[in-house]
């Protein structure tokens, strides 16, 4: 007697979008793949509200058009495949031209995102691989790797390996990157004027002003 073996279904991004589980927990679509996301450690949780607040004011005091959504996806270039970023910094002015986002909180251009951050869990490869190539080969202006748990290999964060937070800046197309460890303030392009030292980022708190 032979048996038969059903092959599951590769997921199309409409598919995610559309029948997505809807039990609570959140699930990335990597090529053709439903997969839950990790649910994140305290630390993750305190740096991931961190830096949304301090984008948040810089972008009210700055008078911005840009605003940071609670969950938001991401449809790279990848064939079914989707992210949900930690953190996503979005163009209110571009996102008319996105047809993803009033149906679904997605994007799918590049011009809808000034900004991607992801906070380092045990699956740093994803982040300093996967989502490397996907978030630069879309086109998307700046990404953040916050890795306060050093996780990333040294060749990504130097060594001796300690906290870093490498950022990525499109320049002819091509990511180049600069590294912020300790007391070194960031230099970003979205937020030229963000005052901001990578210990704080990863203490999750701006010293009190004396």
């Amino acid at each position: 007697m032979t048996t038969t073996q059903t092959v599951p279904k590769s997921l199309t991004y409409d598919d995610y979008i559309n029948d997505c589980p809807d039990d609570g927990q959140k699930y990335q679509l990597i090529d053709g793949k439903l997969v839950p996301m990790m649910r994140p450690i305290g630390k993750h949780e305190e740096i991931g509200g961190f830096i949304s607040l301090e984008l948040g004011l810089e972008i009210r005091r700055l008078q911005l058009p840009y605003f940071i959504p609670n969950t938001a996806a991401i449809k790279p270039n990848r064939p079914n495949t989707g992210y949900v970023p930690d953190l996503i910094v979005l163009d209110r002015e571009n996102l008319v031209n996105d047809s993803y986002w009033e149906k679904a909180s997605s994007i799918s251009l590049a011009t809808s995102v000034k900004l991607v951050i992801e906070i380092v869990s045990s699956n740093w490869r994803d982040d300093y691989l996967k989502k490397f190539d996907d978030y630069e080969a879309l086109g998307i202006e700046e990404y953040w790797i916050i890795d306060y748990l050093a996780k990333g290999s040294a060749r990504y964060i130097g060594t001796p390996k300690e906290p870093t937070i490498s950022i990525y800046q499109l320049i002819d197309g091509e990511y180049q990157v600069n590294l912020f460890k300790g007391e070194q303030q960031l230099i970003s392009r979205i937020f030229p004027e963000l005052v901001l030292k990578a210990n704080q980022i990863f203490q999750a708190e701006k010293p009190t002003m004396g």
